[in-house]
C-alpha cells in the first residue's frame, strides 16, 4: 500500500530529518581534532537547527485537517514519521549519527554529510507539494539553497584533502 502524507505529516518528517542532522554533524564535530573541520561540522549543526524550527513553525500554521492521519498500515515503517525520516535521508537502521565510530576518516565523513544533504535536498523540494502556502514553498526553496550551499562547503572541504 502506497501512503498517502499530508503536509503535516511530512513536516513532521522534515523535522525528524534535520534532527538526525543536528546529531550527526555534532557527532562528526567531535571526531576531529583540528579546529576549522569541528567549527564547519558544529555550523552545520547550528544551520540544521534553524531548518527544524522553520518546519515546526510552518506544521503549526497548517489548518486543524492538515491533521488528518496518513493512510499507511499499523506497524508499516511509513506510518512513523521518524522511520520515514531515517527512510528518507538517513536509513532506518543504523542512523548515520550512530554509524560514525570515531574510526572514519576525515574523507569518509564528509563524503557521508555530502551524500545525507543530497538525499534533504531531493526530499525538500519534493516536500514543496505537500505545504498550501506560497510563502512556506519559498522558505523550502531557501532550505534546499542553504542544503546546496552546504554541499559546495563540504566538496570544498573535500577538495582540500587532495
Amino acid at each position: 500500500m502506497n501512503p498517502e502524507f499530508n503536509a503535516h505529516k511530512i513536516l513532521e518528517i522534515a523535522e525528524q530529518i534535520e534532527r538526525n542532522g543536528v546529531r550527526f554533524y555534532r557527532n562528526a564535530a567531535q571526531l576531529f581534532e583540528d579546529r576549522q573541520i569541528r567549527n564547519m561540522f558544529n555550523d552545520l549543526a547550528t544551520w540544521e537547527a534553524k531548518h527544524e524550527e522553520v518546519f515546526a513553525a510552518m506544521r503549526a500554521k497548517l489548518p486543524p485537517q492538515g491533521h488528518q492521519a496518513e493512510t499507511a498500515a499499523p506497524g508499516d515503517p511509513a506510518a512513523d514519521p521518524r522511520a520515514m525520516a531515517g527512510l528518507a535521508v538517513f536509513g532506518i537502521k543504523p542512523e548515520a549519527a550512530e554509524k560514525l565510530t570515531g574510526k572514519e576518516t576525515r574523507e569518509e565523513v564528509l563524503k557521508m554529510a555530502i551524500e545525507r544533504e543530497k538525499d534533504s535536498i531531493v526530499f525538500y523540494t519534493g516536500l514543496k507539494d505537500f505545504v498550501p502556502a506560497r510563502r512556506d514553498r519559498d522558505k523550502i526553496a531557501e532550505i534546499v539553497t542553504e542544503e546546496m550551499r552546504h554541499i559546495r562547503i563540504l566538496s570544498e572541504s573535500l577538495g582540500q584533502l587532495d
